[in-house]
């Protein structure tokens, strides 16, 4: 057994996920409090050149085979799983993303290694542990694990992605893997439309929920929107009655965003919504209700009817 930290890479269309660098971030310092390095796992085909974005790992071992040119759960846990075995580090953090669901419960098996999902933060000092996210970031609970080594998936957000975009060039390892027969391959992969506005790169959100009551009404928010600079987003309620589309969407079936202002108009905050905005620069809300749960991660807060306070801010603005 090592005291290193082993991260998985997750990867598409070329790119690393900002997933991956919070990971980075995280295992860099959970590697720090164990003495140990921090390896990253790159899995693909054609991937080295990837290895250099990688900079705040000591070692990187790529494994590339053809056959994993595409994501493919089953070869994928192969390779991550044997790397887990020959390796045994302390520590293996994948993220929680459909690649890492994937991977998460049956690295964990066929290393015979204990699992904790939809972690929120994880700790190395003494015993391993992580706070995690239950029913949907309704309950919170610190759990302690009772061994030594342990595979944890991780939400976003544990760290800073930047933080784990820095360091230098890490030692690249290639590492052979007996990937093995196939049960399924991938035929290739299918990008989805892209929307009208992307909402993930606004610096300036103006979101609706439930309060906004009617789909006519969404126009007076475009127009305090259009003044500000700034694009509308929306919470799933308002999507699924298809007065916004999809690509609109904040939360954790939709887009996590991060802006510099995020004013929530109508939403209560559920925590599928909250999970996709919380780490906005700076939160306004809007809500009639004193006890929304939004005003627990509001920066600032407007207790009243969202239809008087949006004329009165296009005016405002538009007077400037």
């Amino acid at each position: 057994m090592s005291n290193d930290v082993l991260v998985y890479v997750e990867h598409l269309e070329g790119a690393v996920t900002d997933s991956t660098f919070e990971l980075l971030a995280l295992g860099r310092g959970l590697a720090s409090v164990k003495g140990g390095e921090l390896v990253a796992a790159l899995v693909g085909s054609g991937v080295e050149s990837l290895a250099g974005e990688l900079g705040a790992a000591d070692r990187i071992l790529v494994v590339d085979d053809e056959r994993l040119a595409i994501f493919d759960p089953q070869g994928n846990a192969r390779v991550l799983t044997t790397l887990v075995r020959d390796r045994e580090p302390a520590m293996v953090l994948v993220p929680y993303t459909s690649q890492g669901m994937d991977l998460a419960a049956d690295v964990a098996v066929g290393a015979d290694l204990p699992l904790v999902s939809f972690c929120r933060a994880v700790r190395a000092d003494g015993e391993l542990g992580a706070t995690v996210q239950l029913y949907g970031g309704k309950v919170e609970a610190d759990v302690v694990v009772d061994a030594d080594r342990a595979v944890f998936a991780v939400l976003s957000g544990a760290a800073s992605a930047e933080d784990g975009r820095s360091g230098g060039a890490g030692n690249v390892e290639q590492v052979a893997v007996d990937v093995g027969d196939l049960a399924i391959r991938a035929a290739g992969v299918t990008l989805p439309e892209a929307g009208d506005v992307d909402i993930a790169t606004q610096e300036v959100l103006v979101a609706v929920g439930r309060g906004i009551e009617s789909e006519d009404n969404i126009e007076e928010v475009q127009e305090l929107a259009d003044a500000l600079g700034a694009a509308v987003a929306a919470s799933r309620p308002i999507v699924d009655q298809g007065w916004l589309p999809k690509t609109r969407q904040v939360g954790k079936s939709g887009l996590k965003v991060k802006p510099k202002v995020y004013l929530a108009l109508g939403i209560s905050g559920a925590p599928e919504h909250v999970e996709g905005m919380r780490d906005a620069a700076t939160i306004i809300a809007v809500n009639t209700d004193p006890q929304a749960p939004i005003f627990g991660v509001a920066h600032y807060g407007w207790v009243g009817d969202l239809f008087d306070l949006v004329p009165e801010l296009v005016d405002r603005v538009e007077g400037e």
